[in-house]
């Protein structure tokens, strides 16, 4: 009778003891959430992440990818990220100027980066890594920067010189950057959420918007625009962050193999991004829906002097010596 008395103790000891040994073994678990659809340059990178994290380990990471706003939505993620419920997100750049670090709408300001190159000599160089350590205030770690690409502009009659803008009703993201950017060609910008841009357009509430030519295809906006400029004179992308507290806490060779991991998926990321928006821009010409141009060198010129004066407006807001080092380093690779 006494051995059954002392029964239930000895179960619970035993139970007690398999799960600090199970807890142990168990492997460190990274939630990574983020608004999209597997199937995009962003959510593929996420996966590669996961596959290359979890072999660079030997599976003592598990990463856990929740696409598609399952768990957290767009304006939800980042709080989220502080508060630890999530230890990874890829939100796109212009989600940090609310946290108060406007140094990343730099992003915005039309025509600072002049080719792919440039941009990812700031985004790797110095630059980028001051921009990462301005986040950690607030509690976010910065890892990577993934392309989404660059933006052209649509609108229902051709955009040749900055002149054809005059009075149109452009939509843009919620940016005061892209408010200046849009005024500066005498266009009236419209701040729309992206789920109503086709509506917008179709009905004429907008006469045009600019976006990467992926994201210009799959919400078919081609098909409710005629016409299509590639001009490059924007760009969206995105930045991979971790809770820091997280980060910081992980095992030294933990955090250098999930580096390496997130180094493999970046430039898995950024390819994707380059062959989507190809391929896009292809798939439109295709559809004979919409009449792509293609600047001239000229025309760019006259593009780029338009929106200059978006720079100097953003010296107080972004930081004066900041838009001076990116075009420093634009300058060093034979940009003026």
């Amino acid at each position: 009778m006494k051995l059954f008395k002392y029964l239930p103790a000895v179960l619970a000891l035993s139970c007690a003891a398999f799960t600090t040994g199970a807890l142990a073994q168990a492997p460190i678990v990274i939630k990574f959430s983020h608004v999209v659809a597997n199937d995009t340059p962003k959510g593929r990178g996420t996966l590669r992440f996961k596959e290359l994290a979890e072999k660079a380990t030997g599976g003592r990471v598990k990463v856990e990818v929740y696409p598609n706003s399952t768990l957290y939505k767009d304006k939800e993620e980042l709080e989220a990220l502080q508060l630890g419920a999530v230890q990874m997100l890829a939100p796109s750049l212009s989600k940090f100027g609310p946290l108060g670090v406007k140094e990343f709408e730099v992003y915005d300001i039309p025509y600072i980066f002049p080719n792919k190159a440039v941009l990812h000599a700031v985004n790797d160089g110095p630059i980028g890594k001051e921009l990462f350590r301005k986040l950690e205030p607030t509690g976010i770690t910065g890892l990577a920067f993934w392309d989404n690409g660059f933006k052209e502009m649509t609108a229902n009659k051709p955009l040749k010189t900055p002149a054809d803008f005059k009075g149109l009703k452009m939509r843009i993201q919620s940016s005061k950057v892209l408010d200046a950017e849009m005024r500066s060609l005498g266009a009236n910008p419209q701040m729309l959420a992206f789920s109503e841009v086709y509506q917008a357009m179709q009905t004429g509430v907008v006469d045009g918007s600019e976006n990467t030519p992926s994201n210009i295809f799959t919400q078919k906006h081609h098909e409710v625009q005629k016409y299509l400029t590639v001009s490059d004179h924007g760009y969206i992308g995105y930045a991979v962050v971790t809770n820091k507290k997280f980060w910081d806490g992980l095992p030294a060779d933990i955090r250098t193999a999930l580096e390496g991991a997130m180094k493999g998926a970046t430039t898995y990321a950024n390819a994707v991004a380059q062959q989507d928006n190809d391929k896009a821009l292809e798939d439109i010409r295709k559809s004979g829906k919409t009449i792509v141009t293609q600047l001239t060198d000229a025309e760019k010129a006259e593009w780029r002097k338009a929106m200059l004066p978006v720079q100097k407006q953003m010296e107080s807001r972004i930081g004066k010596q900041l838009i001076a080092d990116v075009n420093k380093e634009a300058a060093s690779q034979g940009f003026k």
